[in-house]
């Protein structure tokens, strides 16, 4: 029986905590929640007690720790198969793939510009270069519900990894104000509705602001 841990920040602003954190969710793997206070002039020294990279999130099973997202997130994939984290279909998973490391390794101006406030809500100030890659953001869902979303409300019907890699996007169109039309609305409305989402927001909307987080 794994005994799993997660090092975890603030729910209202710790995007990268949020990804794996549903994904083990998804795959009902029982996990402790160790969470860190951000932005406070122990926070260094705390994360560097649990994890190597000094950044949140961290995952611990035993002696094993793992400190990245993604990698995290295929860790529950490989611990729960039947939880169906990446499509069963080889194309479909090549696709969940491909652009699960997009939003892993992309997007930079949408990040700096759109930084995640689950509890705020502002105007949209992003940058047109920041406004480009919400755009793109857009296309990938709305390309992936077309192809591969005719069994369910997410981007490749059932929930999975690709749907956690893009929660916290989620929730900073949202925050601020981006323009949706219906496909793309209706599947933020698919993950906000998912109960894991929900369970996160409630937590992250109870937490007090950080300023000047990105």
């Amino acid at each position: 029986m794994t005994d799993l841990t997660l090092v975890i920040g603030n729910k209202n602003h710790s995007s990268w905590s949020l990804r794996p954190w549903l994904a083990l969710k998804a795959a009902s793997l029982p996990f402790r929640e160790q969470l860190i206070a951000l932005r406070r002039p122990e926070t260094k020294a705390e994360i560097l007690r649990y994890s190597p990279s000094g950044k949140v999130p961290l995952l611990i099973d035993g002696g094993l720790h793992i400190w990245d997202s993604l990698a995290i997130c295929e860790y529950a994939a490989e611990l729960r198969p039947a939880a169906g984290l990446w499509p069963e279909a080889a194309p479909a998973r090549a696709i969940a793939r491909a652009v699960s490391a997009e939003m892993h390794s992309g997007f930079p101006a949408l990040r700096r510009d759109y930084a995640m406030d689950i509890s705020r809500r502002f105007p949209d100030a992003g940058a047109p270069e920041a406004k480009a890659e919400a755009a793109r953001v857009l296309e990938v869902w709305r390309d992936c519900r077309a192809r591969f979303g005719a069994g369910g409300p997410f981007l490749f019907g059932r929930f999975g990894i690709a749907d956690c890699m893009y929660a916290p996007v989620v929730t900073r169109f949202r925050t601020y104000g981006i323009d949706l039309d219906a496909i793309t609305q209706a599947y933020c409305d698919a993950v906000f509705a998912h109960p894991a989402m929900r369970e996160w927001c409630v937590a992250a909307e109870a937490e007090t602001p950080l300023e000047n987080t990105n």
